[in-house]
């Protein structure tokens, strides 16, 4: 597991920025912009994942010398923050329909990005880079919140909620993927392997409720289109909740 936020700030935001950095008029103009840098780790990563992409192999990569590399960015940790919110301004945050449908669509996008870029689901964002990718996503989420009649506190909290479902939702379902590139079998085959544990260890008489699910077709699906489910109906029971929410406020006023 990767962190974000474990770089030099100043640095970071420097870099997040794409704040001017002073240089000397002498010398040969760089081989190499930041944003190659970025784009070429990004798809290092996107092929063998986040710790397969070191310093040393971006650098051959990019046809330069490693120490090339440290002339843009201090190092890893800085560079997984340009990363990660190089992807996050890939999501399209189009403003259009109700703040349902608004939700909705950001979910739909996260999905994809997640597809694109299946190494987000390893790097953890509780202390997220602070660049025009986070902000932007924040201010579509509330934005589209504010229009629900909730206060301003709970309009924070349930945008805070909408991120932390999608995103762990989003990289379940990335991980269903990957699983199976990276093993070479789909996901029924790898329940059929264990179909002997249902025929002799499972007790029916120990595990009432699995029984019960079972025999009413609760388990038909297979595990990406589970997944998937469980992702539907926990966005639409979110987004119901909020809404109940935002209809018991005092000062609730329906859109429109």
């Amino acid at each position: 597991m990767e962190r974000s936020g474990g770089g030099d700030p100043r640095e970071t935001l420097r870099l997040l920025w794409r704040s001017p950095q002073a240089r000397s008029g002498r010398g040969r103009p760089p081989k190499v912009s930041l944003d190659k840098i970025v784009a070429a780790a990004m798809a290092l990563a996107d092929q063998d994942g986040l710790a397969a992409m070191t310093m040393d192999r971006l650098a051959a990569s990019l046809g330069v010398g490693t120490m090339t590399l440290y002339t843009h960015v201090p190092g890893k940790a800085e560079l997984v923050d340009l990363m990660v919110d190089s992807a996050w301004q890939e999501l399209d945050l189009s403003r259009s329909g109700s703040w349902r449908d608004q939700i909705e669509h950001y979910a739909e996008q996260n999905v994809a990005l997640h597809g694109r870029h299946p190494w987000l689901r390893v790097v953890s964002t509780v202390r997220p880079p602070l660049g025009p990718g986070l902000l932007a996503r924040d201010d579509f989420l509330l934005a589209a919140l504010s229009t629900t009649g909730l206060s301003a506190a709970e309009t924070s909290a349930a945008s805070d909620s909408i991120i932390t479902f999608v995103d762990g939702a989003a990289a379940a379902l990335a991980e269903h993927t990957h699983a199976e590139r990276i093993s070479g079998q789909s996901g029924e085959d790898w329940w059929a392997a264990r179909q002997v544990f249902w025929e002799t260890i499972f007790d029916p008489a120990r595990y009432p409720a699995i029984e019960q699910a079972w025999q009413n077709g609760g388990f038909n699906r297979n595990a990406a289109e589970a997944a998937a489910n469980a992702f539907d109906i926990g966005l639409r029971a979110l987004l119901d909740g909020i809404a109940a929410m935002a209809r018991r406020n005092p000062g609730h006023r329906p859109p429109g």
